[in-house]
């Protein structure tokens, strides 16, 4: 007949097995203490990554639309002999074939008429070309 191997923790004495669980606790503690400076480290990485946008997921999110020409000058185009609001204009710039993935581009058009010297405030949110 086998005999039946008996464990190593069977054969300790109690303070050998308090020995053993404070051994085992402080490995414990100290795993945890890496993990957590891993954790801080894996964090400051991806603060780092989201600085870089959406090309940091190695292109994911939305694509940038390529034009033949600017937004100011696909406005200037536009608003040349005319006055539009800001609305008026960046559906116009679409409909000219100005072509954007923004789900802000009315935002980006009003910053683009405010900020450019090519157009002129004639009233409140109304724009015309120089």
């Amino acid at each position: 007949m086998a005999r039946k191997k008996s464990s190593s923790l069977e054969t300790m004495s109690t303070e050998q097995l308090r020995a053993e669980l404070n051994r085992r606790g402080r490995q414990v503690t100290s795993l945890e203490r890496k993990r957590d400076r891993l954790y801080a480290q894996l964090e400051d990485v991806e603060a780092q990554l989201a600085e870089f946008g959406p090309i940091a997921g190695g292109g994911a999110g939305r694509k940038r639309a390529r034009n033949s020409m600017t937004l100011e000058e696909a406005l200037h185009g536009v608003l040349d002999g005319t006055i539009m609001g800001v609305s008026e204009a960046a559906d116009a710039v679409q409909a000219a074939g100005y072509n954007t993935t923004a789900a802000n581009f009315r935002t980006i058009v009003n910053q683009t008429l405010i900020r450019s010297k090519q157009f002129k405030k004639v009233a409140r949110g109304q724009y015309t070309a120089k």
